[in-house]
């Protein structure tokens, strides 16, 4: 079995494992790494352990080192293009007229690539955005489309528990939540309470499931919210 480490980019965010060999990073030491989309910056969350190749995805990419101060200052630099970035991108949508709203902005650690995240309400032609958008900043461009979870994720906020909300503290993945989970737990089915501020029900209904016997993850794809 490989010995791998989990790598996290984003707090809350999917954790990727890569071949840590020769390199020894340790839990929370920053890295460089290896991605399919480029170099990128991340964090240490899990600890070097063996796991085997039937649960990863293979080929593995390797950790190239563990991060320096200068490659922090250059993830200082790269958040401030991506504000810069993000006020160029919403001048073009607002001069093109184009039905979509700007969540984020995120540059690979190598600048090699600008990931531009929107929603829209349908289908955008952004081929003109995307010309314009390369033209300035002479990298490539991705503009993607997420949904109503996704965006609350990425913007955080507070939910009706009175807490930051969880997707934005501690999940790293949107799992299925069913209006059965709900009813099994004798709670009102009136959607305003039981809907999170992304308009979805909330992730929190899947926990009492997780650690009862009522049987409600028998039908937990009835009715189904999972996402976009």
């Amino acid at each position: 079995m490989p010995e791998v480490v989990g790598v996290r980019f984003k707090p809350a965010g999917k954790i990727y494992y890569f071949d840590a060999e020769d390199v020894y990073p340790q839990v929370g030491d920053a890295v460089i790494v290896e991605t399919a989309r480029g170099i990128e910056y991340g964090e240490i969350v899990v600890g070097p352990r063996c796991i085997d190749e039937e649960n990863l995805v293979l080929p593995l990419k390797k950790v190239i080192r563990i991060a320096t101060a200068e490659d922090r200052a250059t993830l200082m630099e790269n958040q401030n293009k991506e504000k810069e970035a993000f006020v160029i991108c919403q001048n073009k949508i607002e001069e093109h007229q184009l039905p979509m709203n700007l969540i984020d902005v995120e540059y690979t650690f190598d600048r090699g690539k600008i990931v531009f995240y929107f929603t829209a309400e349908g289908r955008v032609d952004f081929r003109e955005l995307v010309r314009d958008l390369a033209a300035v900043f002479r990298t490539r461009i991705e503009l993607r489309q997420i949904g109503v979870r996704d965006e609350a994720k990425m913007l955080g906020g507070i939910g009706s528990c009175g807490r930051v909300l969880c997707c934005t503290t501690f999940l790293g993945d949107f799992e299925p939540v069913s209006i059965r989970m709900a009813k099994d737990q004798n709670l009102s089915l009136n959607p305003t309470k039981i809907s999170g501020i992304c308009g979805r029900l909330m992730c929190c209904l899947k926990y009492e499931c997780d650690n009862s016997d009522n049987g409600c993850k028998e039908d937990e794809n009835a009715g189904d919210d999972s996402g976009d």
